[in-house]
């Protein structure tokens, strides 16, 4: 549980989340039992294990090792996550964690824009660095947790009265608040997809996707006729990868554009599409993109100092690792909605995931591969009482 709560604080206490797993490594001969090990899902297990294998094969013979052992360390985390909490039977706790790191992060950044405010300082939640840099991890992460938050909280609540309903809708609240507050477009896209998803869950389906809808149209219509120049603008520019200013671009995906068009051509040049070119080559070649293609000096300085990745984990996995390992991964993805797909929750965390993904690499980031290890924690290990009690649950609460 500790764990989890102090995550967020990574840039703070780099070492402490570490520290916290060999406390786990080392206890963890004491407490597991050999029954443990049958609640975990050996399919898509031996899909990942064989997934990490191939990544450590694929760069010993190909030479890169080296230079790729810090990335895919960082992706042995979620397995290693996986394992470390098989002997945990109630899941209640790990699930608060996430909620309580999520206020907890929330409460810290409010102080933080207070500071800000009463220095005078331009407070710009769109883009501004002093603004960003109050943030306690980037605001892609804040809003992920932010959505993990409110799926927790929603799952928790009872369908009859009980005094934790307080607490949940209020942390469910809150987290919605604040995600439109520091307009994380990631976490707002995410929080419209599960909501869209639980019409699919629970009685009276149809009427309720024939409601959710309409209101979609008549919000999109709205949307539309109001900001339709807006929107237009951003469809149809003509700006090509030279002339995007960092904090001033009108592309319909921001920076991302850039990064993605880069990757695209670092794709298309690959001699290697099978066994991919490496993450450090990747990276490598990316930063030689940005300095030949753009031409604005503060958004080519931005962009080659921080060395910004693919951001869109799929893509990383092709081009740094080829085919064969975006396949593996797929695989054990796949096989969870398989079996899932019949139950919110479950479901709810998978999509998530998966969509988080398209916009970011996860597994670049310490404070990434702990969520994507908490999902899988959550999917991968059969939790018994919880499967009736809790993940199902869902399909007789409210409506969101």
């Amino acid at each position: 549980m500790l764990l989890y709560l102090i995550i967020p604080f990574d840039e703070y206490f780099r070492a402490l989340p570490n520290i916290l797993m060999a406390i786990l490594i080392i206890a963890f001969p004491f407490v597991v039992k050999k029954g443990d090990f049958k609640k975990l899902l050996i399919k898509p297990l031996l899909v990942l294990v064989l997934f990490f294998v191939y990544l450590l094969a694929n760069s010993f013979f190909q030479e890169t090792i080296n230079q790729d052992i810090g990335i895919i360390n960082k992706m042995m985390i979620p397995i290693g996550l996986v394992l470390l909490y098989l002997p945990i039977s109630d899941f209640n706790k790990l699930k608060k964690a996430i909620v309580f790191s999520s206020f907890i992060v929330i409460v810290f950044t409010l102080v933080q824009f207070m500071v800000l405010i009463n220095n005078d300082a331009e407070v710009s939640l769109l883009f501004f660095q002093e603004t960003v840099d109050a943030l306690l991890i980037d605001r892609v992460y804040i809003g992920l947790l932010c959505v993990l938050s409110i799926l927790i909280s929603y799952i928790s609540l009872k369908k009859k009265y009980h005094p934790d309903n307080v607490y949940y809708l209020i942390s469910i609240i809150i987290s919605v608040f604040y995600i439109f507050l520091i307009m994380s477009k990631t976490a707002i896209i995410l929080l419209i997809v599960v909501t869209l998803l639980r019409q699919f869950y629970g009685p009276k389906i149809k009427i309720r996707l024939l409601v959710t809808f309409m209101a979609l149209l008549i919000i999109s219509l709205f949307g539309y006729f109001k900001y339709q120049d807006t929107i237009e603008k951003s469809i149809n520019t003509k700006n090509n990868i030279s002339e995007i200013k960092y904090n001033e671009s009108n592309m319909p995906l921001g920076y991302r554009t850039i990064i993605w068009k880069c990757a695209a051509n670092i794709s298309g040049k690959s001699p290697n599409k099978i066994f991919g070119i490496g993450f450090k080559e990747t990276s490598n070649q990316l930063i030689d993109c940005y300095s030949n293609e753009i031409t604005d000096p503060i958004t080519k300085h931005n962009f080659v100092s921080k060395k910004f990745n693919t951001h869109n984990q799929y893509a990383d996995f092709y081009i740094s690792s080829g085919l064969i390992s975006l396949i593996l991964f797929l695989l054990v993805l796949i096989y969870l909605i398989i079996k899932y797909h019949k139950q919110f929750f479950p479901t709810a965390l998978l999509i998530t995931i998966i969509l988080f993904g398209l916009v970011e690499n996860y597994f670049h980031r310490q404070v990434g591969a702990y969520y994507f290890g908490f999902v899988l924690v959550m999917l991968m290990i059969n939790q018994l009482n919880e499967t009736k009690s809790t993940i199902k649950e869902p399909q007789d609460n409210l409506t969101p």
